[in-house]
C-alpha cells in the first residue's frame, strides 16, 4: 500500500511522544513492505533535510516556534493545515491511506476536504477527546465552543480511528465517531525493568510545569505532610510556565529545607531520582496516557495519581498494586494518597514490580505497532 503518515513534527528533529510514535510507525510501515511517505513541518535548519531510512520525508510548512506559554500556538497548525491540504490537492492520488493525528485538527480537516478527490481511506490516531467542559475552561467561553465545534467536524469524518486509552474510546464512541475505534495500549518504548532498589524518603515529580500538571498542587500537599510523615522530601524536575509559582511556594510554605526544584536535568540523573523514590507523584488533571507511571512501575516505584473525568493516567494504576488513585488533588487527598505508600512498605514495590512485569508485553510499543499493522492487513487493503 502507498502511505502518506502526517504530523507537524519529527523525531529527532523535535522530542515528544507523538513524534517518536510517528517516526517508529513509518518506520514498521515501510519495513513491511508499504510504499510510506511522512508529511511534516521543517524542524531542521534549511541547509539540513529530515530523514527516516526507507521513508520519503516531505516538508508542507517552515520551521515554527509550536508552543508560547506552555500551549500550542494557533499559527502553525494552520500553517500546516493549509500545506496538507496544498500537498493533497497536488499528490493525494499517489496514496492508498493517509495517516494522521487528530491533532492538530486542521491536518486532519485538510486530508478530508482533498479525499473526494483521490478516494485515499483516512486512519486518525486520537491521543485524547476533550469534553466540552474542558474546552471551555481552556480556551473560555467563545474559544472553547470554536474548539469544541471543530474537535466535532473530526468526528464527522469517515475514519478508521485509534485511541490510546479506554477513556479516549468510550468517548469517541459516545460522540458518535464514523468509523470504527480500536484502543492501543503505547506509544512509547518501555523502559527495561530493574530490580526495585529500596525505598528512599523522596517524593518525585517529573514533567511539564504547566497548569493541566497541577504541579503547584503537590507542594501544598506536601506542606499538609509535615507533621506526619516529617522525613520525607520532595523533589520536581522540569520546567515550564508554573515553574516560579512552585518555587514561590516552596519558599512561602517553608519548604525550602525539603524540597527542591533544579528544573531540567541529565536523563542519568532523573532516572536515578526515579528508581530510589517513595513514589512518583503525577497529579495531572489531564493526561492522554501517563507513560511517567510505566516508567516509574519499571523500577518497581509506585505512582499516585488524580481522579478526574479527563485523567486517563487512572488506568494504569491498580490501587494498592502499583500505587494509588487520589480522589482529588487537594493537599488532603494528595498527603494521604502519599502516606498510603509509605505505610504499605517494601510489599508496594514488589507487587509494583511484578504488575510491570505482568503489563509489559500488553503495555509494548511493539503490540501497539503489531494492532495497527494488523488492522492494515484486515480492513484497508
Amino acid at each position: 500500500m502507498r502511505i502518506l503518515v502526517v504530523y507537524d513534527c519529527l523525531f529527532p528533529y523535535t522530542i515528544g511522544g507523538g513524534e517518536r510514535w510517528y517516526r517508529t510507525l513509518a518506520e514498521r510501515l515501510a519495513a513491511d513492505g508499504h510504499e510510506v511517505c511522512y508529511l511534516t513541518l521543517r524542524q531542521w535548519d534549511r541547509d539540513a533535510r529530515g530523514e527516516i531510512e526507507g521513508v520519503g520525508v516531505r516538508v508542507a510548512g517552515p520551521r515554527m516556534e509550536l508552543y508560547a506559554g506552555g500551549r500550542r500556538r494557533i499559527a502553525p497548525p494552520l500553517v500546516f493545515g493549509a500545506g496538507v491540504l496544498w500537498h493533497l490537492l497536488r499528490h493525494g492520488r499517489r496514496y492508498d491511506v493517509v495517516h494522521t493525528a487528530s491533532f492538530p485538527y486542521f491536518s486532519l480537516l485538510a486530508a478530508a476536504l482533498a479525499r473526494p478527490l483521490h478516494r485515499y481511506e483516512l486512519v486518525v490516531d486520537w491521543f485524547e477527546l476533550w469534553s466540552r467542559a474542558y474546552w471551555r475552561d481552556y480556551l473560555g467561553a467563545v474559544g472553547g465552543r470554536v474548539g469544541w465545534a471543530v474537535q466535532k467536524a473530526c468526528l464527522r469524518v469517515p475514519q478508521q480511528a485509534f485511541a490510546l486509552s479506554r477513556l479516549t474510546a468510550e468517548r469517541l464512541r459516545a460522540e458518535g465517531v464514523r468509523g470504527p475505534v480500536e484502543v492501543l495500549t503505547a506509544i512509547h518504548a518501555l523502559p527495561p525493568a530493574a530490580a526495585p532498589r529500596p525505598a528512599g524518603n523522596v517524593v518525585v515529580f517529573a514533567g511539564r510545569h504547566i497548569p493541566e500538571k497541577r504541579v503547584p498542587a503537590l507542594v501544598h500537599a506536601f506542606a499538609a505532610l509535615r507533621e506526619r510523615a516529617p522525613e520525607l522530601r520532595l523533589e520536581i524536575y522540569g520546567d515550564g510556565p508554573e515553574r516560579g509559582e512552585v518555587l514561590r511556594l516552596i519558599e512561602a510554605l517553608g519548604l525550602s529545607d525539603v524540597a527542591r526544584a533544579p528544573g531540567f536535568v541529565d536523563a542519568g540523573e532523573l532516572q536515578r531520582a526515579l528508581s530510589q523514590a517513595l513514589c512518583m507523584v503525577l497529579p495531572s488533571r489531564r493526561e492522554g496516557y501517563g507513560i511517567v507511571v510505566v516508567e516509574a512501575a519499571a523500577r518497581g516505584v509506585p505512582s499516585v495519581v488524580v481522579a478526574d473525568p479527563d485523567n486517563a493516567a487512572t488506568e494504569l494504576v491498580d490501587e494498592g498494586e502499583n500505587g494509588y488513585v487520589a480522589a482529588s488533588a487537594s493537599p488532603q487527598d494528595l498527603a494521604g494518597a502519599i502516606l498510603r505508600v509509605r505505610d504499605a512498605g517494601p510489599e508496594l514495590r514488589a507487587s509494583t514490580a511484578a504488575w510491570f512485569a505482568r503489563s509489559a508485553e500488553r503495555l509494548s510499543l511493539q503490540t501497539s505497532l503489531d494492532r495497527v499493522a494488523a488492522v492494515y492487513a484486515e480492513r484497508l487493503r
